[in-house]
């Protein structure tokens, strides 16, 4: 791109960074930027600023945090005994969106991803490992998605936890709420199929 105003065009750049954001994207944000008032512009960058500068990951669980352990860790309510293997923040966010679940959540920060160059010992593992020394953990949900990666780490990590005598369990995937059978992928079917319950 051939911007004439340099600041400009590293602003576009900088947004260009960010996952899922194409060129034209990029302009309208840095557009939009450069239209807010200084207050406004000072106060995105302060918060930025900020983020980057106090989140941390939870000593437990690996997720983001402004103290040593998140809120979910602190929470004595939780039931300590169930983990839920997630692969980001954002999928614990969406499973606690639910309302449903009452465990604690375990973060790898990524999946296993040979192509990508990501292994085993780039995720938080040892961490997941360690939690279940005390003996206190007797379910750890597998929580991962299901692409190849996804599916691989969850293979991986559950060789891993089966001799501890942990009970290990997937995500039933299926056929979602609203969705029509003759637009579902063949796995898709028949993970529905495999994770069928009685009525």
């Amino acid at each position: 791109m051939a911007y004439h105003v340099a600041p400009l065009q590293r602003l576009v750049e900088q947004f260009e960074r960010l996952p899922g954001i194409g060129s034209k994207t990029a302009q309208r944000l840095a557009y939009f930027v450069l239209n807010m008032s200084d207050e406004r512009a000072k106060e995105f960058s302060d918060a930025i600023q900020e983020a980057h500068k106090t989140i941390r990951r939870c000593e437990i669980c690996c997720n983001f945090s402004d103290q040593e352990r998140c809120p979910i860790c602190r929470n004595e309510a939780r039931d300590k005994s169930v983990i839920c293997v997630v692969e980001t923040p954002r999928d614990a966010i969406a499973i606690e969106g639910t309302g449903e679940y009452k465990g604690t959540y375990h973060v790898l920060h990524g999946v296993i991803s040979p192509l990508s160059g990501i292994g085993p010992d780039q995720l938080c593992i040892k961490e997941l490992l360690s939690r279940l020394n005390n003996g206190e953990v007797s379910e750890v949900i597998m929580a991962t998605n299901p692409t190849v990666e996804g599916e691989a780490t969850a293979m991986y990590l559950t060789r891993l936890l089966k001799p501890l005598g942990v009970k290990i369990t997937r995500l039933a995937y299926g056929i979602p709420v609203g969705g029509d059978l003759e637009y579902a992928d063949d796995v898709t079917l028949a993970r529905a199929l495999e994770g069928r319950s009685e009525l």
